[in-house]
């Protein structure tokens, strides 16, 4: 047989044929008087065995070490290893079919944001803001949206133990009676500050507001929490700010100045935002 003849009857290229002699996967045959490798029947057995090897998942070097061994005692320890891989891909498989079907639902009930997918806790927060955004009169705050944004960004960048601390600090406000409500105040408070200058009153309003809609826990560590990013003054710290309109930021770089002097002085409320 030719190559092409070889190849045909295998089901696979004549180009894989010479990719398997480059490996050792499958002896160099004799050649005739004109150059052409001439196989045989024993080629045809290999290199059929070498594809249903293949079609199992086996990796090349695997089928390299089970057609070096007769007995079948490297085969039975290679599939045995195959399976075990398979199962941990079936159960991951699994795991991300009832993610996918809890998106599912959640598109169903209208409540699939378009920041997902997100965690069960996340997904949860955001369908509690859809509920109170609905019940708000006119568009929901382009305020709303950017935090939740931010959240989808800080839970999957996070390390594990950020991750957690990140949820806690969630749930504490969310558990907050009409936390919500009073957050929704702020995102369109903040949304009328899109084009105002950083010296305008409102600025200071706003940033009490967000100050006073957090709970004393979430409060006091996110005061910590800026009392650092306010020394390291990172790359993410600076991207985070730019990312908002000049009397946004303010607004929020004043509202962590008050949390930090609130928790300096114990609790008690400072005046001026800035």
């Amino acid at each position: 047989m030719r190559i092409g003849e070889l190849a045909a009857l295998a089901a696979v290229s004549p180009r894989t044929v010479r990719h398997y002699h480059h490996l050792g996967l499958l002896p160099e045959p004799p050649r005739l008087a004109n150059g052409y490798r001439a196989y045989g029947l024993r080629d045809a057995v290999t290199l059929t065995r070498v594809r249903r090897l293949t079609d199992l998942g086996l990796s090349l070097d695997e089928v390299r070490d089970v057609l070096a061994d007769g007995s079948g005692r490297e085969l039975r320890e290679v599939l045995g290893e195959l399976d075990a891989d398979l199962a941990r891909q079936e159960a991951a498989v699994r795991e991300r079919r009832a993610r996918v079907a809890a998106l599912l639902r959640q598109a169903d009930e209208g409540t699939l944001t378009a920041e997902g997918p997100v965690s069960a806790e996340l997904a949860a927060l955001y369908a509690e803001m859809a509920r109170v955004g609905a019940a708000r009169p006119g568009p929901e705050p382009a305020a709303a949206a950017k935090e939740r944004e931010l959240l989808a960004l800080l839970e999957t960048a996070a390390a594990p133990e950020d991750r957690e601390r990140l949820m806690a600090l969630l749930r504490s406000s969310a558990a907050e009676p009409g936390a919500m409500e009073r957050a929704y105040e702020v995102y369109a408070l903040l949304d009328a500050l899109a084009d105002a200058d950083p010296d305008d009153p409102r600025v200071d309003e706003a940033a009490g507001l967000l100050a006073d809609c957090l709970p004393p826990g979430v409060a006091a560590e996110l005061a910590a929490d800026h009392e650092v990013s306010e020394q390291a003054q990172g790359g993410f710290v600076n991207v985070l700010f730019s990312d908002f309109a000049p009397a946004q930021a303010a607004a929020v770089r004043g509202a962590m100045r008050l949390l930090t002097d609130r928790a300096r002085s114990g609790g008690a409320r400072s005046g001026d935002a800035r």
